[in-house]
C-alpha cells in the first residue's frame, strides 16, 4: 500500500478506493486488477488508459525521427540500414533519395514495433507505467560515431552485446544493488533535475527554446522573438492545460494534445505553414518542427516493411580485416561501456523520477518489482539492436502519463497497443505536431519540481551534489551527466569530511566508472596512440 501523500496531478482526479487489506471484498477484485495492483495503487481503469495514451502521445515523435538519425545515414561501406547504397556515384555526391525513403519507412515501422512489444512487456511484467523505444542520444552516437566505422550490422551487434552485458548486470543483482545505494537526497535531485530536463526537451521540441546563429548558446523563440504560428499553437496548448488542470479537468493532459492537434490542422490548412526543414536542405524557422499536422489521404497508408529486423553481425566488428585486433577491441571495448552506462543511468534516473511523481516508491526509495523492471530495461537495448533500430530504454517522457493519473503496468499496455497501432497508422500518428506534446512536457517539469523541497540545501554534503545534478541534466542535454557529476561530488565531499564509510562501496564502485566514462576521449586518444 502506498504510504506517501499523492502528487497534486492525483488530487485532481477520483482515485477508487483503495481495499485495506484483510477485507472480505478484497477476494471481488478482478484478475486484471489484481494482477496490475489497480486498486492497490489508488487508479482505475479509466486512468491508467489515458495515462498511457498520454505517454505515447509525447513518445511518439521518436517514429518520425528515428528514421531521420538511423534511417538516413550510411556506414563505412556507403550502405543505408536497409541494405540499399545511399550515393548513386562512386564519390558519394549523389544521394539516392528514393533509398533513403525507402530505408526511413522501414526504419520507422521497426521503432514502432520494439517500441511497441517492449512497452507492453514492462506493462505486463514489470507492471510499472513506463513507455520504452529507442534512446535519443544513444542512436545518434550509433548514427554518426560508431556506424560510419563499421557497417550497420556490425554497429547494431555492439547494441546486442550492451544489451547483453547490462542484463547479465540485472540477473547478478548489481544493477539492482546499485539502484538501491543511491542516497535519497540524490534520489530526490535525480527527479528534480529530470523535470528540468523534460521541461527543456518540451521547449526546444516546439521552438519555443532553440539555438540561435549567434553567439548565445539559445534564445527565446526566433532571435528573442515569439514568432510563427507553430509556437502560437504551442503556447496555446499550454494555456489550454493549465485551464484544464486548474478547473480539475478529468484527462486535461490526453484533452490538451488532442485539442492543440486539431488546432494545429486547422492552422495548416489555412495557412499552409510547412515543415522547418525543406526538401532542397534549407530551414525555415517558422515551420513546424518534426510533423506537419495534416488530414492524411488514403494514399499515405503504405504497406510496412519490417527489412531491418535481424541484420545483426556480433562479431564481425571485433575483426574488420578477418583477425582479432587488440587496439581494435579496447575502442569497441569503450563504445560499448559508454553505450551501457548511459543506458544504466538513464534508466536509474527515469525509474526513480516516475517513482517519485507517482508516489510509487517504499520508504526505502524502491519501486515495486523493481528487478523485473531493470530486467525488461535490459532486454529492450538487444531488442533493439536485433531490430535494427538501436538501443531501446525507458522514456522520462513517462512522466506525462503519470502526470495524467497513470500508476501501473496497464499504462505501459495501452501505449504499447498504440505503438503497434502506429506502424500501419502512421498517417494518424503524423497529425500530433511536436507543439502539441511539448506543452505537457514542460507542464511536467511543474509537478516534478515540487519534490526540490525534500534536499537540505544548508547541508553541502547533499546540496552541492544535489545542486550539480539538478543543474547539468538540462544544461548538458544529459540525465547520464547529471548523475554522474553528482555521484562523483558526493564522493568527494563525504571523503573530505572523513565520512567515507557512509558511502555505499558500490556507490565508489560507480563513481569511479564515471570518471572513466568522462575521460573517454581521453583515453580514445591514447588508444589512438598504441
Amino acid at each position: 500500500m502506498l504510504g506517501h501523500t499523492m502528487s497534486a496531478m492525483v488530487n485532481n482526479s477520483q482515485a477508487a478506493p483503495v481495499t485495506p487489506p484483510g477485507s472480505p471484498h478484497k477476494t471481488q477484485l478482478s484478475g486484471l486488477d489484481r494482477w496490475f495492483e489497480i486498486t492497490q495503487r489508488g487508479s482505475d481503469v479509466g486512468r491508467e488508459v489515458r495515462g498511457g495514451l498520454v505517454t505515447f502521445f509525447t513518445m511518439a515523435y521518436i517514429i518520425a525521427l528515428n528514421p531521420i538519425i538511423i534511417g538516413s545515414e550510411a556506414d563505412s561501406t556507403g550502405r543505408l540500414i536497409s541494405g540499399a547504397p545511399k550515393y548513386l556515384d562512386a564519390a558519394r555526391t549523389q544521394v539516392d533519395w528514393a533509398a533513403v525513403a525507402d530505408s526511413k519507412m522501414m526504419v520507422a515501422a521497426g521503432t514502432a514495433l520494439i517500441a511497441g512489444l517492449m512497452t507492453i512487456l514492462m506493462g505486463v511484467w514489470g507492471r510499472y507505467p513506463l513507455g520504452l523505444a529507442t534512446g535519443l542520444g544513444l542512436n545518434a552516437m550509433l548514427a554518426y560515431a560508431i556506424a560510419p566505422q563499421m557497417t550497420w550490422a556490425q554497429a547494431m551487434g555492439l547494441v546486442v552485446w550492451e544489451g547483453i552485458l547490462i542484463t547479465l548486470l540485472v540477473m547478478t543483482g548489481i544493477r539492482t544493488a546499485v539502484f538501491r545505494a543511491v542516497p535519497p537526497p540524490m534520489r530526490t535531485a535525480i527527479s528534480v533535475g529530470i523535470g528540468l530536463f523534460v521541461t527543456f526537451v518540451g521547449l526546444m521540441d516546439a521552438g519555443v527554446v532553440r539555438k540561435p546563429a549567434g553567439s548565445t548558446p539559445v534564445e527565446l523563440g526566433i532571435n528573442g522573438s515569439l514568432m510563427g504560428w507553430p509556437i502560437a499553437v504551442c503556447i496555446t496548448g499550454f494555456l489550454l492545460l493549465v485551464i484544464l488542470y486548474t478547473r480539475k479537468v478529468r484527462g486535461a493532459m490526453l484533452l490538451s494534445i488532442l485539442l492543440t492537434s486539431v488546432l494545429a490542422v486547422v492552422v495548416e490548412a489555412v495557412f499552409k505553414v510547412g515543415p522547418t526543414f525543406l526538401a532542397d536542405g534549407s530551414k525555415k524557422a517558422t515551420g513546424w518542427a518534426l510533423n506537419v499536422p495534416k488530414l492524411p489521404s488514403a494514399a499515405d497508408f503504405a504497406s510496412p516493411s519490417l527489412g531491418t529486423l535481424g541484420k545483426v553481425d556480433m562479431l564481425g566488428a571485433f575483426s574488420p580485416e578477418g583477425h582479432f585486433s587488440f587496439k581494435v577491441f579496447l575502442g569497441l571495448l569503450l563504445l560499448v561501456f559508454s553505450l551501457l552506462l548511459a543506458d544504466f543511468f538513464d534508466t536509474v534516473g527515469t525509474v526513480v523520477a516516475i517513482g517519485q511523481e507517482g508516489d510509487l516508491l517504499n520508504d526505502k526509495g524502491n519501486p515495486p518489482h523493481l528487478q523485473q523492471i531493470l530486467t525488461v530495461d535490459s532486454v529492450a537495448a538487444m531488442a533493439g539492436g536485433l531490430g535494427g533500430v538501436s538501443s531501446n530504454t525507458s522514456y522520462i517522457e513517462s512522466a506525462a502519463g503519470v502526470g495524467e493519473g497513470a500508476r501501473t503496468g496497464l499504462a505501459s499496455v495501452v501505449t504499447g497497443i498504440a505503438f503497434l497501432l502506429s506502424i500501419f497508422l502512421t498517417p494518424i500518428v503524423d497529425m500530433i505536431p511536436s507543439e502539441a506534446a511539448a506543452p505537457v512536457l514542460a507542464f511536467v517539469g511543474y509537478l516534478m519540481m515540487s519534490q526540490v523541497a525534500h534536499v537540505d540545501w544548508d547541508d553541502v554534503e547533499d546540496g552541492i551534489p544535489a545542486f550539480l545534478t539538478i543543474v547539468l541534466m538540462p544544461f548538458a542535454y544529459s540525465i547520464t551527466t547529471g548523475i554522474g557529476a553528482g555521484f562523483i561530488v558526493y564522493c568527494l565531499i563525504k571523503l573530505i569530511k572523513g565520512k567515507a564509510a557512509q558511502v555505499h562501496p558500490l556507490l565508489w564502485a560507480v563513481s569511479a566508472l564515471f570518471v572513466l566514462y568522462f575521460g573517454q576521449g581521453i583515453l580514445m586518444s591514447l588508444i589512438d596512440k598504441l
